[in-house]
């Protein structure tokens, strides 16, 4: 039996409070580009971009971000080019933060870009940090030891996430 955390509503819930928050952050802003970290992080990215696209009337740009988890010194790739999203208002999102190293290399590139405001989402923020990284907007934040982990689960028919 998997330990639930976060059921199906409750990844609803947390998803529409943060694109509130992301709204009330930048209200002032025309357009906002959603970066979501390939894989889930990216369905999180499409998620919230789905959601603020009905409470605002912000442009909404959607970005998929590939770090090689194993090695991610490697080049990171985006599904758009960095003149999309020059100057301009960027989110980075993933579903959990867990060392801050897919999080810390996915932040790392895009601040070699001039952008005009910069923030991070994540679903599940575990508490233990190997890089000094945080998220600026979060679903849930959990302190796990260092042999938990957290996983979330994306289907066609359901949400989860659960401790292991």
């Amino acid at each position: 039996m998997k330990n639930i955390i976060l059921t199906q509503q409750e990844i609803e819930h947390k998803t529409k409070r943060i694109a509130y928050q992301i709204y009330e952050t930048f209200v002032d802003e025309k357009e906002v580009v959603i970066a979501g970290i390939a894989t889930n992080g990216y369905i999180f990215a499409e998620k919230l971009a789905k959601t603020l696209d009905t409470i605002s009337d912000l442009k909404i740009t959607l970005c998929e971000v590939k770090i090689n988890k194993q090695n991610p010194i490697e080049a990171v790739q985006t599904s758009i080019p960095a003149e999309e999203y020059t100057n301009k208002a960027l989110i980075l999102v993933d579903d959990v933060l867990n060392s801050g190293t897919t999080l810390i290399y996915g932040v790392k590139h895009f601040l070699d870009v001039p952008l005009k405001k910069f923030k991070t989402a994540v679903l599940v923020d575990r508490n233990h940090k190997q890089y000094p990284v945080k998220a600026d907007f979060k679903g849930l934040s959990l302190s796990t030891s260092l042999q938990e982990h957290i996983q979330v689960v994306f289907n066609d028919n359901e949400a989860y996430a659960y401790l292991s």
